[in-house]
């Protein structure tokens, strides 16, 4: 069992807090920088706890990191202190919560989910300015490096000094500190921030705008590897936020049928919300029967993978199998099909069930998806590719984001109850506004 715990200073929230209407709100006023900063620090196995923590500067110091891999030391002039707005839990987060990753407790600030308001620009930072109103893609990008050059953000050369790719408060990603706090430190700003044009506008959507930053592009990403397109039939494995939003995706693409296969009974129900057809995959049958009794066929055009290497075998008592939702793709996937594989997949698992699973190393039927001809692609979403068009499509009213995860703000003080309440399969998503912006937060009992 998950324990997580509040922080001793944690405030009470009302039900539903009014705040100030949109108009009226001044937070660039509101966002002047003092000495203090809070976050959600990961402290063990199941516990999360909410921590006083430093004030962000224009640099970058993890040379106390225990995770080697991640120590480095830079100047950050180029970069933007933020007054975090919003910034959300991720089935990503929960994946180091339960201990499934190589990251030790009592250092790291989660959270890679971020939209806020700039307080401070370093001197390098030209396009950029006090006051705007940003998302901030989970990946940190330079850039620069060939790889940004060529678009593909999510592997940044020049930002981690252990592998390519980095992002905020997450294991092995190069040490940069999270954003579930009340201020953040964003470098390159000019390169990674998405400003909104029009903050009112822009604070009335926040809970939309907020899932920018990851679970939107990623979903779309996700739908855009397996080539989602107008007609197209579809499966989605996984009904938790992202599964949702690839859903959505898939639907914003034009698919003409979606099906979704989970688990949980309500993840289903809110799949089924905006016009999704479901699977529960704890009952008995063939995945291809299932997906034959909606559609008449037993395939599927495209397959998307939004679970990742925590995944679970078909059937009521089905346990952990890291490779069953990649096997089930390949399964259902039509001859010349493709796979998009969003889900997150690791190099280190402690808390696998086998020795080559703990090495990243899976027992996957990969001949049967050769044999067919079949595509797969693997990776981070690269945010920026996408998040423009995507903020478009929420700012005019082409997409309800917020409504197909179940988007839900609650206060910093209460992210270890999100925490809690997510692990244990609860379909919503959780957005934490620290500092009481949006006027929406509700509390959790």
């Amino acid at each position: 069992m998950l324990h997580f715990s509040r922080s001793s200073s944690a405030r009470s929230v009302c039900a539903c807090t009014k705040g100030k209407p949109v108009s009226e709100r001044e937070l660039s006023t509101a966002a002047q920088p003092s000495a203090s900063n809070r976050g959600v620090v990961y402290m063990a196995p199941g516990v999360v706890e909410v921590k006083p923590i430093d004030f962000p500067k224009l640099e970058l110091d993890s040379t106390s990191s225990p995770v080697a891999s991640e120590r480095q030391k830079r100047k950050c002039e180029h970069g933007a202190i933020l007054k975090v707005v919003t910034t959300n839990i991720c089935g990503s987060d929960q994946h180091m919560v339960r201990g499934r990753t190589s990251l030790p407790g009592g250092y790291m600030v989660l959270g890679h989910e971020i939209t806020g308001e700039i307080v401070e620009v370093g001197r390098d930072v030209e396009f950029m300015k006090e006051g705007d109103l940003c998302s901030v893609p989970f990946n940190i990008a330079c850039g620069r490096c060939p790889a940004c050059k060529r678009g593909d953000t999510g592997v940044c050369l020049f930002v981690n000094p252990a592998r390519a790719g980095a992002a905020f408060g997450y294991v092995d990603m190069g040490g940069w500190v999270g954003g579930q706090a009340e201020y953040v430190m964003v470098p390159y700003a000019d390169f990674n921030l998405l400003k909104f044009p029009d903050k009112d506008r822009a604070m009335e959507k926040i809970a939309d705008l907020t899932l920018l930053s990851d679970i939107f592009p990623t979903g779309f990403h996700g739908a855009k590897q397996a080539g989602v397109e107008p007609g197209s039939i579809v499966y989605v494995a996984g009904a938790g936020p992202v599964g949702l939003a690839c859903a959505a995706s898939c639907h914003l693409l034009g698919a003409a049928c979606v099906i979704v296969g989970d688990a949980i009974p309500t993840r289903l129900a809110q799949a089924r919300s905006f016009g999704c057809e479901t699977i529960d995959i704890t009952s008995d049958g063939d995945l291809a029967h299932k997906i034959h009794a909606i559609t008449g066929s037993p395939d599927v055009d495209c397959a998307i993978d939004c679970v990742g290497f925590e995944a679970r075998g078909s059937g009521a008592s089905g346990g952990e199998k890291p490779a069953q939702v990649l096997n089930d793709c390949m399964g259902i996937i039509r001859e010349g099909g493709q796979i998009g594989i969003p889900g997150l997949y690791v190099t280190e698992d402690p808390g696998a069930s086998t020795e080559a699973a703990q090495l990243g190393s899976l027992n996957m039927t990969f001949g049967l998806a050769w044999s067919k001809s079949a595509s797969m692609h693997t990776g981070q979403c690269p945010v920026m590719k996408y998040h423009r068009p995507l903020m478009n499509a929420i700012m005019h009213d082409k997409v309800r984001i917020a409504e197909a995860v179940n988007a839900k703000i609650i206060s910093l003080d209460d992210a270890p109850l999100g925490y809690q309440n997510f692990d244990q399969g609860e379909s919503v998503k959780y957005v934490m506004d620290p500092h009481g912006v949006t006027g929406k937060v509700q509390a959790l009992g």
